[in-house]
């Protein structure tokens, strides 16, 4: 019996970006947590356990990774294995914060549009902005998120704890993945939550940026399968 897999992606992005996995474990029992529906980290996470199975493996992205956090802390024994893509354990310090409201402020005046294209050189890296077929994905889960939505999953995200203090608690088979070239995360988020958690290991998918189950589906998909397989 395989285990079934819980996956969980961050703000103004949607499903759409495991459809690599989706598409290679169609014979797997996968659940899709919900990102939309509330604006607390804490509420996210319990909204996932009332959904998911018994025992799963969690596979979490960006924003899903602060909510994995919190399910870590909730019901450590229901995930069997872990893994944290393009993500960080901190909470924001005080420019983080103020990025963050400048994009609320875009959003209340009228502008999330704006909001959408900015976030564009941090999502891929510089090679890959004139990708038609990545900007596209990109903009339709912005699109298909919306403004409202986002802004809920902002003040999540501006409210999150600093979850590094009970990484060492995290006592499950972990694996981190990061791209290279992500210009939201960078190696030492990664290194810092590999270095906490008790046998996580690290994994750097060349030329990738944050979305790297997109940019570089040839080597997460295998990568992911072969850890939750495990």
């Amino acid at each position: 019996m395989t285990l079934p897999i819980v996956l969980i992606t961050g703000q103004l992005l949607t499903d759409a970006v495991w459809q690599p996995l989706l598409g290679a474990w169609a014979d797997r029992e996968v659940i899709l947590a919900d990102n939309r529906s509330d604006d607390r980290i804490e509420d996210f996470a319990q909204r996932l356990l009332d959904n998911a199975p018994p025992r799963f493996a969690l596979i979490a992205h960006a924003m899903g990774g602060f909510v994995a956090f919190e399910v870590m802390r909730r019901a450590p024994e229901r995930v069997a294995r872990l893994a944290l893509l393009s993500t960080l354990a901190s909470a924001d310090g005080p420019a983080q914060t103020a990025r963050r409201q400048g994009y609320i402020d875009l959003v209340e005046s009228g502008r999330f549009d704006q909001v959408v294209e900015e976030r564009i050189p941090i999502l891929f890296p510089e090679e890959k902005r004139g990708d038609e077929r990545l900007l596209g994905i990109a903009r339709r889960m912005a699109a298909d998120t919306g403004a409202d939505t986002f802004l809920a999953q902002q003040r999540a995200i501006m409210a999150r704890i600093d979850s590094r203090p009970r990484l060492g608690e995290i006592a499950v088979p972990t694996l981190l993945v990061w791209g290279e070239k992500d210009g939201i995360t960078s190696r030492a988020h990664h290194q810092e939550i590999a270095d906490a958690i008790p046998g996580a290991r690290l994994a750097v998918v060349p030329g990738a940026g944050h979305l790297t189950t997109l940019e570089a589906p040839e080597v997460v998909v295998p990568l992911l399968t072969e850890f939750v397989d495990g």
